[in-house]
Formats: structure tokens, C-alpha cells, sequence
């Protein structure tokens, strides 16, 4: 995760109920010694006391009594010149709409909602913590992502992995429900035959060899596939030399089941093949 002589410190932050919290808890089942609202003013003393090599994660939150963007955005600036640490910023993010739905399901209190509805303490934090988000070197939006996949993410980003610096993610979508939230790029391989009209097929989905040899037999199926595998395999390491942290691909099909499925399955082997490290998610099925 670092060199022999670098500290590893992860500073985590996000608007409440993003999954900062959750976050936390995945680096500490990581081996990182975890500290939750630490007050801004001794970041920099606890960073830089360290006796072991071991990781480090703090988490930053707004109800810190002596939270202030600027100390915040001071303090990132000092750790990132020390050549003893090595410093990440981790910005966890969500949604407005989801976060709205996660503060309504639980009933829990925003905490800017005492004087405010929920809807406008969610958009006053978003606005206040918009700088460190601009500073944040790594960014997990998890509007559409479960608490495992979440800690699938961390774990693939800092777990010594190869090619933790650049997480591939790819999702499998329906239309229905609209694009997902946060892809670099969309794919729309409603063009290839639909299982769904198969009797034998409909209740299955693309993680079924008989849907996949389905998919497969398109006659467009192939140049697709390996035309697709060549330009994300171009654009890759052009990401990662620019020092992008994460690209998501996401296939789009008209439920989300069969078609969309089966090209997240075989693009992902296809890309572990190769090297790469992947994340799959099927937003229509249940994990």
C-alpha cells in the first residue's frame, strides 16, 4: 500500500448517510487503525505521531465541533508535503434523491434538519462540503451501491491489490429505471436479441450459460464484443497515467436481466484476463 518508510493515511469524508461511517468499518476490517471525528486541529499531531507502520483512517464529519472547510483543506495540504505520509482522500458520495430516501426509511435526523427540512440540510452539507470534494483523491458515489459493495470498493482500492489505483467497475442496468448514477460510460446492447422473448430463457438471466450462449449467437455479438474490449483496454492505461482513481462502464439493456448481464459477465473475465482488477454489479438482480 506504501513504501517501507511511508505511513498510509486515508482521511474519510462525505455527506451524512452517504456510507462514510461504513467506509470506516471496511478499512478497520482492512487492518487500519480507524479514529471517527477526530477534531480537525489534532490531524495533523495524530498523523504524524505514529510509532507503527500501520495504516491509518480518520474520518471527517461536519458534526466535528471544530469542523471548518478551510482547516480541512489546510491540513490535506500540509499532510500531502510530508514525504513520511501518504495521503488519500476518500469523499464517499450520494445522491440528493438517495439520501433523502436513506434519512426517510430510517427516520433518522439530518443534521442540518433541526432548523431545516431534511431535502435542505442534505443540500446545504452537499454545498458546504462541494471544496473537499474538489480535493478528494479518490471519490465512491454510492447512490447505487449495497453496504458489500461498497467494502468490495474499498477493499480493492486499498488492499495492495494490483492496479488499486484504478478500479474497473462495470454494471448491468435496465432502461426502465434510467442511466445509473456516476458511469464514466454507457453501452446500449438493446441492438442484440432478447432472451426474454424465449420461453425457456425469461425466467433466467445472464449469468445463465444457456442465456449467455443465447446472447453470444447474435451475429453482432462478436464485433461488438471485441471492439468494445479493445477501446477499454486503450483507455485504461490512459486513465490511470492521467490519474483517474475508478472507471465505470455500465451495459443498458431493456430489463436489466439477460442481455446486459451476460456482456458484464464476459467483459469482466475478459478484462481479469488481461490483468485488470473488476467490480461487477447487477442493479436488477438481487446479489
Amino acid at each position: 500500500m506504501s513504501s517501507a518508510n511511508q505511513i498510509t493515511l486515508v482521511l474519510v469524508t462525505g455527506p451524512s448517510g452517504a456510507g462514510r461511517s461504513s467506509a470506516i468499518n471496511a478499512l478497520e476490517e482492512l487492518e487500519f487503525e480507524t479514529i471517527d471525528n477526530l477534531p480537525i486541529s489534532l490531524i495533523d499531531k495524530v498523523a504524524t505521531s505514529s510509532k507503527t507502520s500501520k495504516p491509518l483512517a480518520i474520518g471527517l464529519d461536519i458534526r466535528n465541533r471544530d469542523f471548518s472547510i478551510q482547516a480541512i483543506i489546510n491540513s490535506i495540504a500540509q499532510l500531502k508535503t510530508l514525504p513520511k505520509i501518504k495521503a488519500t482522500v476518500l469523499f464517499v458520495d450520494c445522491d440528493p434523491k438517495t439520501l433523502n430516501l436513506r434519512f426517510s426509511e430510517t427516520r433518522r435526523k439530518h443534521p442540518f434538519a433541526p432548523q431545516e427540512t431534511i431535502q435542505d440540510g442534505i443540500a446545504h452539507e452537499i454545498e458546504l462540503l462541494n471544496p473537499i470534494k474538489a480535493k478528494a483523491d479518490l471519490l465512491i458515489d454510492t447512490s447505487d451501491l449495497t453496504p458489500h459493495e461498497l467494502r468490495a470498493q474499498i477493499k480493492h482500492h486499498f488492499d495492495g491489490g494490483k492496479n488499486t489505483d484504478l478500479a474497473v467497475i462495470l454494471k448491468s442496468f435496465s432502461y426502465k429505471k434510467g442511466l445509473p448514477v456516476g458511469a464514466d460510460m454507457v453501452l446500449d446492447v438493446r441492438f442484440l436479441k432478447n432472451p426474454h422473448w424465449e420461453p425457456a430463457l425469461r425466467a433466467g438471466d445472464g449469468r445463465d450459460q444457456p442465456v449467455q450462449d443465447y446472447v453470444v449467437s447474435d451475429p453482432s455479438f462478436t464485433d461488438f464484443f471485441q471492439k468494445t474490449h479493445a477501446l477499454i483496454l486503450f483507455l485504461l492505461p490512459a486513465y490511470k497515467r492521467e490519474g483517474k482513481t475508478q472507471f465505470t462502464l455500465a451495459f443498458g439493456c431493456t430489463g436489466g436481466r439477460h442481455r446486459s448481464v451476460t456482456l458484464v459477465g464476459l467483459m469482466a473475465q475478459a478484462l481479469e484476463d488481461c490483468g485488470w482488477n473488476v467490480l461487477t454489479q447487477h442493479m436488477e438482480l438481487d446479489e
